[in-house]
């Protein structure tokens, strides 16, 4: 059983940065993905930002170039390093786990292990 468990989240004026990170338990690394996924109230759950077991990342359009996916594996921690942060950043972050993937994607509905979330909040 995959656990999943983020935190770094808080708040923070539009600019600034955050690293969230995701502390992973019961897995092995091979074929499996991690990523980043964010809901706002009232909207979908998106993805933000992939890895894969080889250190192939994936990003959305709308983080491009401000965040960054990392992993460390000694430590079996999953970061997100937000930076230029913007009010529209302003969500519920989540960390999920793949266990059957080749290509860090950003599909929620296939990553079959998820923690709790850490909350985001940018103002302006």
């Amino acid at each position: 059983q995959v656990q999943l468990v983020e935190s770094g989240g808080g708040s923070v004026q539009a600019g600034g940065s955050l690293t969230l990170s995701c502390a992973a338990s019961g897995y092995t690394d091979s074929a499996y993905c991690m990523g980043w996924f964010r809901q706002a109230p009232g909207k979908e759950r998106n993805g933000v930002a992939a890895i894969d077991s080889d250190g192939r990342t994936n990003y959305a359009d709308f983080v491009k170039g401000r965040f960054t996916i990392s992993k460390d594996n000694a430590k079996n921690t999953l970061y997100l390093q937000m930076n230029t942060l913007k009010p529209e950043d302003t969500a519920m972050y989540y960390c999920a786990a793949d266990s059957n993937c080749w290509f860090p994607h950003l599909g929620a509905v296939e990553y079959n292990y998820w923690g709790q979330g850490t909350q985001v909040t940018v103002s302006s």
